[in-house]
């Protein structure tokens, strides 16, 4: 399955999550899904810390090997992060009054995923962090 029909499908069960631009993003996304990646899971929101900006909308899939993260410009470009298991170092879930927020802490910065619903927060934190343990399995030196 594509970005966009995963993240739809996550924005009709959790819809009070606020997204935008659902397959502008998710396109951005999809365009850089490598020949031997498959995503596994996908959702949308804002990518910023502040609950009350809702115009930095993204959509994040989870592939087989990493994270992505797409955000269409409004007028021209785009933008996308890309989180591999190797700098994954911890998440922290928040639930607010409206909304919740996942804070994905990499080995060089802080990535905010924010206005989620607060019913998908138990779901994305299974999900993030089960791919994550067993991913980062494959980067242990030991």
């Amino acid at each position: 399955m594509t970005c966009y029909e995963l993240a739809k499908e996550f924005k009709k069960r959790f819809p009070s999550t606020i997204a935008w631009r659902i397959f502008q993003n998710s396109k951005v996304v999809d365009s850089h899904v490598n020949p031997d990646e498959t995503i596994t899971y996908a959702f949308v929101g804002q990518k910023n810390e502040s609950p009350l900006d809702f115009f930095q909308t993204c959509a994040v899939a989870i592939t087989d090997k990493r994270i992505l993260i797409g955000q269409k410009r409004v007028l021209f470009g785009y933008a996308l992060s890309s989180i591999t298991p190797d700098l994954y170092n911890d998440m922290k879930v928040t639930q607010g009054i409206l909304w919740g927020r996942i804070i994905i802490d990499t080995v060089k910065e802080k990535v905010i995923i924010s206005n989620l619903s607060k019913d998908a927060l138990i779901e994305l934190e299974t999900v993030i962090s089960s791919f994550m343990m067993e991913e980062k399995k494959h980067y242990d030196t030991k």
